[in-house]
């Protein structure tokens, strides 16, 4: 499922127009980077998972192409863990 599609099927459920669910879900996303970017920013959503940043050391790598050692930089990454309800409803 791609944005316009998740745009679509919002609408649809909550019965309102695709502008208003474009909107409402920009600002799920705008509200949820926000936060994620605050020093040990989390989001909980309770029976959907949780958002969470985590740090990834610097690390060796090789390129695929030459064989040759490349330096891979430390970065933080976003991590979703799966909420309980949201696990079992996938495993139906």
């Amino acid at each position: 499922m791609n944005k316009a599609e998740l745009v679509d099927a919002i609408a649809a459920s909550a019965k309102i127009s695709k502008a208003d669910a474009k909107k409402a879900l920009d600002a799920f996303v705008d509200a949820t980077t926000a936060a994620l970017k605050k020093p040990n920013g989390r989001v909980a959503l309770v029976g959907f998972g949780s958002f969470s940043v985590s740090k990834r050391a610097a690390r060796t790598g090789r390129n695929p192409q030459t064989g040759k050692a490349i330096k891979i930089a430390a970065k933080k990454v976003v991590k979703f863990k799966a909420g309980a309800e949201l696990a079992g409803k996938v495993n139906k």
